[in-house]
């Protein structure tokens, strides 16, 4: 990934050359924004540019050695860890085991989540961490000599999905690495981060697509959208890539979590306890990425139905499925009961999160929402 490769974000690809190009690269650096910003490939085009043996005043060359390994992804100071989901039987205990699937995903995906990669793992279903231990791996990588470039890079991403075990082994490099040893967290919840890894990196922030941005690159290849589409769209996306394409494609997801929406709604409202329990089930079958993943989904829902009774164009985010439902829900989403749904999906999505029990939740979720509907 190069700089040119994402999209908008150009005071800090600038403020990334200037470290690269003074020498002031801070040892431990996290990276902290929404996936769809382009906070990973921020990461990597930066760690490229570092490396770089003939760089410009704009970006890594693409032709000397360096980029060549950084473009395959092989070189041999690039290590990245990330989360995973541990198979016994096929020896895949460790990141480097899911190198080749993780190389093929990186090739294909310039951005992408934690859904996108779980997917690829064929883990849908399941919960990606890092392991434990991955810290004896790491620590094993960075006591060897450095073999040809300028800095070794550990990428972490994700590092808020660190096992305790691990970060706490981590903390020593992280706080003192061995000499040209960069460490770059790439992270979307910040908050989730042991406290003593935070303390002991430089923190960038990076926010959302201006929409000028992210309008120009449907506007080309392979998209090709009308300007007024393009940028109707982009606005809608709020700054974040992922949710630009999927708004263009309304997924297969998207199109799911909203008839599931509309499912509680209706058997809440309809007080049908029967139906309630069967929605918990199905739900508790759909894997805790995916969960999380709906309440999400059901709480961006529930803040645009409310604005949507303002009737203000530029203020409605919903694609044209999700608007033809809000025409008539929109009506029983208002100021006596919007911060309560907040709270109670923000609730059950903490709780997905801490291992609940997914039935208890679902359901539990449905009866509250009953009430509220009739606030």
């Amino acid at each position: 990934m190069f700089f040119k490769d994402i999209i908008g974000q150009e005071a800090l690809k600038q403020q990334l050359i200037q470290s690269a190009q003074s020498g002031t690269v801070p040892h431990a650096r996290l990276f902290c924004g929404k996936a769809g910003a382009g906070v990973f490939p921020l990461a990597l085009a930066y760690a490229r540019y570092l490396n770089c043996t003939n760089r410009s005043e704009t970006d890594a060359c693409g032709r000397c050695p360096s980029c060549l390994k950084y473009t395959a992804l092989v070189h041999p100071d690039l290590h990245f860890i990330f989360p995973m989901v541990a198979v016994r039987e096929q020896k895949k205990l460790i990141c480097d085991d899911y190198l080749p699937e993780w190389r093929d995903f990186l090739s294909t995906h310039t951005y992408f989540d934690l859904s996108m990669w779980l997917n690829h793992m064929d883990a849908a279903n399941k919960q990606a961490i890092i392991y434990a231990k991955e810290s004896e791996d790491i620590l094993h990588k960075v006591s060897m000599r450095i073999y040809e470039s300028a800095y070794r890079v550990l990428l972490i991403w994700t590092p808020e999905r660190m096992h305790p075990t691990c970060a706490n082994k981590l903390l020593k490099i992280i706080e003192e690495p061995p000499q040209n040893t960069l460490i770059f967290l790439v992270s979307e919840d910040p908050e989730r981060i042991l406290g003593t890894i935070l303390s002991r990196t430089q923190r960038l922030n990076v926010g959302p697509i201006a929409a000028e941005a992210l309008a120009g690159a449907i506007e080309a290849q392979p998209y090709e959208l009308p300007p007024a589409e393009a940028q109707q769209i982009a606005r809608m996306s709020h700054g974040d890539y992922i949710r630009m394409i999927e708004n263009i494609h309304v997924s297969e997801e998207n199109e799911y979590f909203l008839q599931q929406f509309i499912r509680i709604m209706r058997n809440s409202w309809a007080r049908n306890v029967k139906e309630m329990k069967t929605f918990a089930e199905e739900m508790a079958g759909i894997g805790r990425e995916r969960q999380k993943s709906f309440l999400a989904y059901c709480q961006r829902l529930i803040r645009e139905n409310f604005m949507y009774r303002f009737q203000a164009n530029e203020m409605n985010y919903m694609n044209r499925a999700e608007n033809t439902f809000s025409a008539r829900f929109a009506a029983y989403i208002n100021e006596r009961n919007v911060f309560d749904f907040i709270e109670e999906l923000s609730d059950a999505e903490r709780h997905v999160t801490q291992n609940g029990n997914a039935k208890i939740i679902f359901f539990d979720l449905a009866l509250r929402i009953t009430v509220l509907l009739k606030k």
